[in-house]
């Protein structure tokens, strides 16, 4: 299945902003992102309604390492690929794909317990421009809206600005609920990407990280590799501590779009050669309603196991100091055996343990199934006082 997508432009500057009710509109804007967070919101992918583009999980043994070889995303099926065939160029330039444009594979993928999207970008381009220093740069413009709130995401489209103005606009809102990153392929002497809002930290690590590979100069046909990760944010502020990360959960949907701006011409200033879309909204860079719809997918048949045990648990009363299980075991399970660590036992699926006296426990849980059996243990991490 294929789906529908949120992106940016590139058309960003720099100023100071004048301080104007600075935290309150700071306020506003972080309960703005949260009321209207969840794609069961009002923001329900604009753009190719009918399609809903995969993301792969990755297993945790096989997270792919950011080095630009692109062998780690050998296990990803053709079926998650979106290729130039699905891009339109909506500047007008071309009606069809000829011997300019780019030919692209790109790959999308998660692993669950981490709040990344890790992206394989594959290029070739019969010119790579990209010797200027500033926008002028072959670019892969990425948006990213973890939690579907949608809505304008650059101050040009707020209609905050009017009342605020440019600059505080920019401050308060750009790339606040939605992330927009410019990148830049190649990027040479410069940055890997322009993040196009004031939270320039979340392009840097913890937060993202990527590499690339490429042999050809300026002006040469060639191969690019573009290998890397973010993080996308319900909140993305200024700055980093106020973020709110996006919870990254399987099944989830994501607003996401890209888009390719292609420079065919080192001296055509800012003239591109397309802009080639994979949404159908051309204000997709600046508006989260025009993204397409991206499935944080399952793990795939090959890479889960017949039978896994495993299980959690939380404190549910701390004067009794009872404890509630969880089991997570994966597969089909036909027994569970609990063992307390304190001489009981329960053969519950989800037992509820009253703890006689305060301590550590080690716990065990063994489950069985038409696969076999599988055992999980848990050294302390159960406590209770």
């Amino acid at each position: 299945m294929r789906g529908p997508i949120y992106s940016i432009d590139s058309r960003g500057q720099n100023g100071r902003i004048s301080s104007v009710n600075q935290n309150f509109f700071r306020n506003v804007a972080v309960s703005v992102a949260v009321v209207l967070s969840g794609c069961g919101g009002r923001a329900q992918a604009l753009d190719r309604t009918n399609e809903v583009f995969k993301v792969f999980q990755f297993p945790a043994d096989q997270i792919p390492r950011i080095d630009g070889d692109t062998n780690d995303w050998n296990i990803v099926p053709e079926s998650y690929v979106i290729g130039t065939e699905q891009l339109v160029d909506d500047n007008g330039k071309h009606s069809v794909t000829d011997a300019s444009t780019p030919q692209i594979r790109v790959k999308v993928g998660w692993v669950k317990g981490l709040n990344r999207l890790y992206f394989l970008y594959e290029a070739d381009d019969d010119y790579w421009d990209f010797s200027q220093p500033g926008l002028h740069n072959d670019t892969f413009e990425l948006v990213v809206d973890g939690d579907c709130s949608g809505g304008p995401l650059i101050e040009k489209f707020s209609p905050l600005r009017d009342k605020l103005g440019q600059w505080e606009t920019y401050f308060q809102m750009q790339s606040v609920h939605a992330q927009n990153y410019h990148i830049f392929t190649p990027a040479r002497d410069k940055d890997w990407c322009m993040f196009w809002g004031p939270a320039q930290w979340a392009k840097r690590l913890p937060y993202a990280n990527a590499a690339q590979k490429y042999d050809f100069k300026p002006g040469q046909p060639g191969h690019y590799v573009l290998e890397f990760w973010i993080t996308p944010f319900d909140v993305a502020p200024a700055e980093a501590a106020r973020a709110v990360e996006t919870k990254l959960t399987e099944n989830k949907t994501i607003g996401l779009a890209f888009a390719l701006i292609d420079y065919d011409n080192v001296n055509s200033g800012g003239t591109n050669n397309g802009f080639w879309n994979l949404a159908r909204h051309h204000t997709m860079y600046g508006n989260a309603d025009y993204l397409c719809a991206f499935k944080l997918m399952p793990l795939a048949p090959p890479f889960v196991p017949a039978l896994a045990a495993d299980w959690a648990w939380t404190l549910h009363d701390e004067k009794t100091r009872a404890v509630a299980f969880q089991d997570l075991s994966v597969g089909e399970i036909k027994t569970w055996h609990w063992d307390f660590g304190d001489g009981e036992s329960s053969t519950e699926p989800n037992p509820i343990h009253a703890y006689g006296q305060p301590g550590y426990y080690i716990v065990v849980l063994d489950v069985t199934g038409p696969a076999g059996q599988a055992r999980r243990a848990k050294v302390w991490d159960v406590a209770v006082k």
